[in-house]
């Protein structure tokens, strides 16, 4: 089957061409691990897996990697903040691990399974030694020199050489810019176009956390350096296939990755995958907009037992209202975040459970054809939000095909653990009247004859008597 992927290099939806050792390299900008992750940070791995599970169907061998940021600006900044001005890179490590535990549980929550063989997670600091390698190659083939306070990428240099830095933001990116300033900070924004730090030379303001080293100085590296090391030693220098990653960090990080990588081995990257933000009404969520929602804000404010459905529906955990929830909005679309919103993705997720309960054994064979229409939602840039209708229109056809839509989807498992926990409801002296107006509103319900089946319903209620639509039907039952 034919995938197709919108490429932000090309910005064209490419045709995927897997490598000829037949092994997917698919690459995910990880945590910066100095706080809790929040839900705008976990849409982004949701894609990525998401992108695995498409690739693993469509019968290739997927290696995916996740880098985990222990070492930069923020986190050397909380790590002293905690342990003072003699903090060590042993209390940062102490320091960050912590939120790697918490993002590790995370993971878990939304479905990532992280002890699977072809999933693997990297500390930066664990390749400290490989880092200062790769930038003494960048010197020795003349793209980074060293300064007073590090060592800096010489975008001139590169420019020299390929022309095309910037080419991940536009073509015309650096028509007005000069070069040959500097900027030390990991991030900053797009209009100061300067050489960035390979390797920080040791700072007061970092405590004594830095790795020694004669040539370099003693310091610690760059943000941006940290990514291209890990591809190309999780990947033993072989082309990262597909790159995944939020949009914001388009520039500076990617088009950096791309720069400082190049001269070593061309192409770094062939499809770059960015997915948009989860935003919060008109803002991004975003810690400095003090707007965030972490996973355990969920479960402890948005699923706290609410109305008549709390027993039944409170069994949808909040991980995986938010991940069906992110699937209902394409990766390359602004996701607008509200408490309703996720409230509607848990109800929908416990009907769905209930449906898929329903129609175990139906006498009626699966439609080949919603099957296909699924799948190639999915090859088409990963459309979930297409992909999802095909899904809800095979509940009433269970077979092994339903099976594989789940376990693409990342909610298989936790589908069936919900059917296990579905009790119906128990109807009890139900008055005939009341029945009958019941069977008669469900047709014109079924029938999409709304204003019926809501005068019916009003009808029941005036009787005295509540209805609910569940998984299993209509139910009544008398008011408190």
């Amino acid at each position: 089957m034919e995938l197709r992927l919108y490429n932000t290099l090309t910005r064209e939806k490419d045709l995927f061409e897997p490598p000829k050792d037949g092994v997917i390299r698919l690459y995910t900008c990880g945590p910066t691990v100095y706080d809790h992750a929040h839900i705008g940070n976990l849409r982004s791995y949701i894609v990525a897996d998401t992108v695995r599970r498409v690739l693993k169907f469509n019968g290739h061998k997927v290696k995916w990697v996740m880098n985990i940021t222990d070492v930069d600006d923020k986190t050397i900044k909380r790590t002293v903040d905690e342990f003072g001005p003699q903090a060590t890179p042993e209390n940062l490590r102490e320091y960050t691990e912590r939120y790697i535990r918490s993002f590790k549980e995370d993971l878990k929550k939304i479905n990532i399974p992280t002890d699977e063989p072809d999933i693997t997670l990297i500390r930066v600091s664990d390749k400290i030694e490989e880092i200062k390698a790769f930038i003494k190659e960048l010197m020795k083939l003349g793209y980074a020199y060293k300064t007073e306070d590090g060592v800096y990428f010489s975008i001139k240099k590169y420019q020299e050489k390929f022309g095309d830095y910037g080419s991940l933001v536009g073509e015309h990116f650096l028509e007005g810019k000069k070069t040959g300033a500097r900027v030390k900070v990991d991030e900053y924004e797009k209009e100061n176009l300067s050489d960035f730090a390979l390797w920080k030379g040791r700072d007061p303001s970092d405590g004594n956390i830095f790795w020694p080293d004669k040539e370099l100085g003693d310091g610690r590296p760059g943000w941006h350096i940290e990514c291209s090391v890990i591809n190309r030693e999780a990947f033993g220098g072989w082309t990262t296939d597909i790159h995944t990653g939020g949009v914001d960090l388009i520039f500076p990080h990617h088009t950096n990755e791309i720069a400082q990588s190049q001269p070593l081995y061309k192409p770094f990257v062939k499809y770059w995958l960015h997915n948009e933000h989860l935003l919060v009404g008109d803002k991004k969520m975003a810690k400095r907009e003090k707007n965030v929602f972490k996973i355990e804000d969920l479960e402890a404010e948005l699923f706290k037992s609410k109305g008549k459905y709390k027993d039944r529906e409170n069994i949808v955990s909040a991980g995986l209202a938010f991940r069906y929830l992110a699937l209902q909005t394409n990766y390359g679309t602004k996701m607008n975040f509200t408490k309703a919103a996720l409230l509607s993705a848990k109800r929908n997720l416990y009907y769905l459970a209930g449906a898929y309960k329903k129609y175990k054994n139906p006498p009626w064979k699966f439609s080949e054809q919603i099957f296909e229409g699924f799948i190639n939602n999915l090859n088409d840039d990963l459309n979930t939000a297409g992909a999802l209708a095909h899904l809800w229109e095979s509940i009433p056809y269970p077979s092994d095909r339903v099976d594989v839509m789940l376990e693409i989807f990342g909610i298989k498992d936790d589908l069936l653990k919900l059917m296990a926990k579905l009790k119906p409801l128990e109807e009890k002296n139900i008055p005939p009247e009341v029945d009958k107006l019941k069977v008669e509103r469900e047709k014109y319900r079924v029938n999409k004859q709304f204003v019926q089946s809501d005068r019916l319903r009003k009808e029941i209620n005036d009787l005295g008597y509540e209805l609910e639509d569940t998984p299993n039907g209509p139910k009544v039952w008398k008011k408190k």
